[in-house]
């Protein structure tokens, strides 16, 4: 007896159109969170602690609420301001300032990895501030950084299937649109939505440990 479904390449289509939307808001969230959280990192970093309390605390913040919460605070709360931002921004400024709480302390540990008399040495040949952090602490910190930040990026994909909790049509919220919809294949189309997980997880993975070896190469 042949395997039967009632999906159909419509169902599948709007899946991918999940996906999509999920891809969209992990690039946005991802790139924004870690150029704030590099920033926010490096400057915890290299400042006196009493001068990053406030940020620090800031931060926590973003780590320690859940994210679901997160979202429908500020999407019920934007309005109240009169502000009109669409489930699919909130999402991505939520997202990115989330992110942004775990990459500085990503970057921070970085920074502060590098011994204190390379950068020393750096200082003593004549270098400047500045070409102390970017040839010398930059090169350093990013080797120690990079497993971190693959794991969190991986982590805010998944973390995508929050916002529909706002209206964010993405790939989990599509999935389940599907099964209430169809009702009779619940387990098939989950696996589906899994494998669309897997395959796009996946390749990232594989590029930060292809980013790793070569590290360690260099070395």
């Amino acid at each position: 007896m042949g395997f039967k479904t009632a999906i159909t390449f419509n169902d599948l289509l709007f899946l991918a159109q999940g996906a999509g939307w999920t891809l969209m808001i992990t690039a946005i969230a991802v790139f924004f969170g870690t150029i704030l959280g590099v920033i926010f990192g490096v400057y915890r970093a290299v400042v006196p602690w009493w001068a990053s309390v406030i940020l620090g605390f800031l931060l926590d913040v973003f780590r320690s609420v859940p994210l679901l919460i997160q979202l429908v605070l500020v999407n019920s709360l934007v309005p109240m301001f009169g502000l009109k931002l669409s489930p699919f921004a909130v999402s991505c400024i939520v997202l990115s300032l989330y992110t942004s709480a775990y990459c500085s302390e990503i970057a921070k540990a970085g920074v502060q990895a590098v011994p204190v008399t390379t950068r020393r040495a750096a200082r003593s040949l004549g270098m400047t501030w500045w070409q102390d952090m970017t040839e010398i602490v930059y090169p350093l910190a990013l080797r120690v950084m990079l497993p971190s930040w693959i794991g969190l990026t991986l982590g805010v994909m998944k973390d995508t299937a929050l916002v529909g909790w706002i209206g964010v049509i993405e790939l989990l919220k599509s999935s389940q649109i599907l099964v209430t919809r169809m009702q009779n294949e619940p387990l098939f189309i989950l696996m589906i939505v899994g494998l669309i997980y897997f395959v796009i997880s996946f390749p990232i993975s594989r590029w930060g440990a292809q980013l790793e070896r070569r590290f360690r190469e260099n070395d």
